[in-house]
């Protein structure tokens, strides 16, 4: 095994990516700050210098894996100028995300439900609030923040099930591809989004 050499100033990232790899071989349940010392070639105490113990650990995946997230659906929103493009966008980003970080994601949204830490409920933010700028539209009136928050619970949950058809192979790649396109299409046509999403 070849560890990354470290300095002390960069040892949390470099605990944090060696827990990456670790949490995608064997799930959460496999992850302990024991195993991740050991796999990183430091000592038992070290991580407990970044992360008191291994929930704290598990919140600051979390908090990595939604500014990744993040970051990506921002990326998809700055290339694209309509609506409908900017969904299909974000929905391609989200969908490939949850399908290369598949154990991150589920982390990720383990850790947001489960009485979630601060950090975790913060970064969780940001996603939904990137995600309200792909519904935002100059021209158009307020819409009531329930049928936003519904139809951004509706278009996450559409992206995660069509992930998980790819990662389970009941579809391939490019068939999941399609489905994004097609969601988009069926969603921002709905009532609930010309209620939540209105366009000129």
């Amino acid at each position: 095994m070849t560890v990354r050499p470290f300095h002390h100033g960069n040892l949390r990232a470099v605990l944090l990516e060696q827990a990456e790899i670790l949490l995608r071989a064997g799930g959460a349940d496999g992850l302990s700050l024991r195993e991740l010392a050991r796999h990183a070639g430091v000592s038992h105490g070290a991580p407990r210098s970044h992360f008191i113990d291994r929930q704290a650990l598990l919140d600051a995946l979390a908090v990595r894996g939604f500014e990744r997230l993040t970051e990506a659906v921002r990326a998809a929103l700055a290339s694209e100028a309509s609506i409908e493009r900017r969904f299909r966008a974000v929905g391609h980003a989200y969908v490939d995300f949850a399908v290369d970080d598949a154990a991150l994601m589920e982390l990720m949204f383990a850790a947001k439900v489960s009485d979630p830490a601060a950090d975790v409920e913060q970064a969780a933010g940001r996603l939904f609030a990137t995600l309200d700028a792909a519904m935002a539209d100059a021209s158009a009136g307020a819409p009531g923040a329930d049928d936003r928050d519904r139809f951004k619970l509706l278009f996450a949950a559409t992206m995660q099930g069509t992930a998980t058809l790819i990662a389970s192979r009941r579809v391939s790649r490019d068939q999941g591809d399609a489905i994004v396109d097609d969601a988009v299409d069926v969603l921002l046509g709905s009532p609930l989004a010309h209620r939540a999403v209105p366009r000129r």
